[in-house]
């Protein structure tokens, strides 16, 4: 073991053991380091909550979820789930939203599904959108966080009963706003933002539509 140097290292003495030194070594490498994307998300979970003060509780559940679990980018993390990103995709004159039946929790929803590994949300939300949309040319509104949400998926196969920490993303259509059905759908349609109360009552979607109506 290396030599301490007392003078640089003042909590250490003469009498420091070498029990205490590795101890103190070990602790040290445990402290979790948060950098790059997880860091800029963590950031950015701090700015959001800023903004929307009633929706602090979500968000500490993420930032948790950020520095307490390595692999949670995963969507094999199942304890207790995994960062998902979505997509509020909208036409290009900002009236439609883009929805997608989706086939296992046969709801109407928001496109978007798992980051598999990649810590930056918001090109995994770029890539689910384009995935299973079809659609290739639209823009992000922003690059801050649009909404969160943390939901419950149900055991399904050799899947446990898991939470998805969904960050989500305000996008808009540039061009082409015809899409294709993959095979995570039922259906996909350009859904009126004013109509949605008739494909869902979720209280997330409702939340997203009722953010979008306010931006000037």
């Amino acid at each position: 073991m290396a030599k301490i140097d007392p003078q640089i290292n003042p909590e250490f003495t003469s009498s420091t053991s070498a029990f205490q030194l590795e101890m103190h070594s070990t602790i040290f490498k445990l402290m979790p380091v948060i950098e790059g994307k997880r860091h800029k998300l963590i950031e950015a979970l701090k700015l959001y909550t800023s903004a929307y003060p009633t929706e602090k509780n979500t968000a500490e559940k993420i930032l948790t979820l950020l520095t307490d679990v390595e692999r949670c980018y995963h969507r094999d993390c199942y304890s207790p789930g995994h960062i998902t990103a979505s997509s509020w995709l909208v036409n290009s004159r900002h009236t439609h939203v883009l929805l997608t039946h989706h086939k296992k929790l046969n709801k109407w929803l928001q496109l978007g599904g798992h980051t598999d590994g990649n810590e930056d949300t918001l090109q995994s939300a770029t890539r689910e959108a384009q995935e299973e949309s079809g659609i290739l040319d639209f823009t992000p509104q922003s690059s801050d966080i649009f909404d969160i949400d943390v939901h419950t998926i149900p055991a399904r196969g050799d899947e446990p009963e898991h939470d998805h920490f969904d960050i989500r993303y305000a996008f808009s259509c540039n061009g082409d706003e015809r899409y294709s059905i993959s095979d995570e759908s039922h259906a996909i349609e350009w859904v009126p933002i004013h109509d949605l109360e008739t494909y869902t009552k979720e209280t997330s979607m409702l939340r997203m539509a009722a953010k979008w109506k306010s931006i000037p």
